[in-house]
């Protein structure tokens, strides 16, 4: 198969499956179409998460952090914090907040990255569980700029879109449609830079920073600056997911952004593949998904006997089944979702081969 051919493949299976995602909340409900929404906002994390770790060998088990900063970000701009005795009045439409959620996050994933060079592996990995423990605390703390626990509340403002329907170009959305249309757009629009990013010189310079950075200084690749350049554009696109986790549930608090999120992140991209943006709608599913449904004992439960699913209902039960599955699934898809996507393009590709040969 020709890199022509795969492009056109790929142009295919992208508008394909945008038209999917366009009339998808015509087939159902409107809880479902909320969901769904979870779906493109954990998407979009994902992919700038895999644009670290993935292609640049970065590991991060921070970016709920970044997702947290990103959507307090976009509270405060919203309704502002003088109710905390804060200097900052709000009064911003929630639209408009997102692509400064996503400059102030990448800002500050851009300022973590030089720490970061002298870091690697497991003591990288380290530093930045380290922020994602200390986000929330550090929420807590400044109680006048972020409202403490009790995090801020977005149900009523003024400046968010949508609570009674939007009309637009002539159309009419529920809230919860409005929601899904402007997370999955966000959510496409990201799929396609990430994706123009990285298949041209910046893209095989990060690969070449996760393959063997003594490889890369020596063709001349600036480990600083793509090791920053990663970090930076990762955090943006968790803030936006931030930004729009906020908007989604009308407000934000500490208890929204535990370690446990940026551990779900993290098995999000494993589950759709590392190095790849094809299988990363699989990860988003699951972790959109899995977790609430073991803990509410619905679908899945209902295929396991009857003390297994009484099991599952005790504290810890769920998780236990949740880290189950994701072991079975590391073995039945070892190299995630786009590994099955590249296996069957190769199967194709030499198939095609040997019929050319054989003629």
């Amino acid at each position: 198969m020709t890199p022509r051919q795969k492009l056109v493949i790929g142009f295919a299976a992208f508008a394909a499956f945008t038209a999917f995602v366009l009339v998808l909340p015509a087939f159902v409900n409107e809880f479902k179409t909320r969901e769904y929404a979870y779906v493109a906002i954990y998407l979009l994390a994902l992919v700038g998460l895999n644009i670290l770790t993935g292609y640049t060998g970065q590991i991060s088990l921070g970016h709920g952090a970044f997702m947290a900063i990103g959507a307090y970000t976009t509270a405060i701009l919203m309704v502002g914090n003088e109710q905390f005795g804060g200097p900052i009045g709000g009064g911003i439409k929630d639209v408009w907040t997102l692509p400064l959620a996503a400059l102030v996050t990448g800002v500050f994933g851009y300022a973590f990255g030089f720490p970061a060079l002298r870091l690697s592996g497991l003591y990288l990995a380290l530093a930045t569980f380290a922020i994602a423990v200390a986000i929330p605390s550090t929420i807590r703390r400044f109680e006048h700029w972020t409202g403490g626990g009790q995090g801020i509340t977005l149900a009523g403002s003024p400046e968010l879109t949508g609570e009674d329907g939007v009309e637009f170009l002539g159309l009419t959305f529920t809230p919860n449609q409005w929601m899904y249309y402007l997370s999955w757009t966000l959510a496409l629009v990201g799929l396609a830079v990430a994706w123009f990013l990285l298949r041209g010189r910046t893209g095989r310079a990060l690969r070449a920073v996760r393959d063997s950075e003594t490889a890369a200084t020596s063709s001349g690749v600036s480990l600083p600056r793509y090791k920053t350049f990663a970090f930076g554009v990762s955090a943006a696109f968790a803030g936006i997911a931030g930004g729009l986790l906020a908007l989604a549930a009308s407000g934000v608090s500490p208890d929204s952004f535990s370690i446990v999120l940026s551990i779900y992140l993290l098995v999000g991209i494993v589950i759709g593949g590392l190095g790849g943006l094809s299988g990363l709608v699989f990860g988003a599913i699951v972790i959109a998904f899995l977790p609430t449904t073991w803990s509410q004992g619905e679908d899945l439960g209902s295929l396991l006997p009857d003390r297994i699913i009484e099991e599952t209902q005790k504290p810890g039960g769920s998780a236990i089944v949740f880290g189950v599955i994701l072991i079975l699934l590391m073995f039945v898809l070892p190299n995630g979702v786009a590994g099955i996507f590249r296996r069957v393009g190769q199967a194709i590709a030499s198939r095609r081969y040997s019929r050319s040969s054989s003629s």
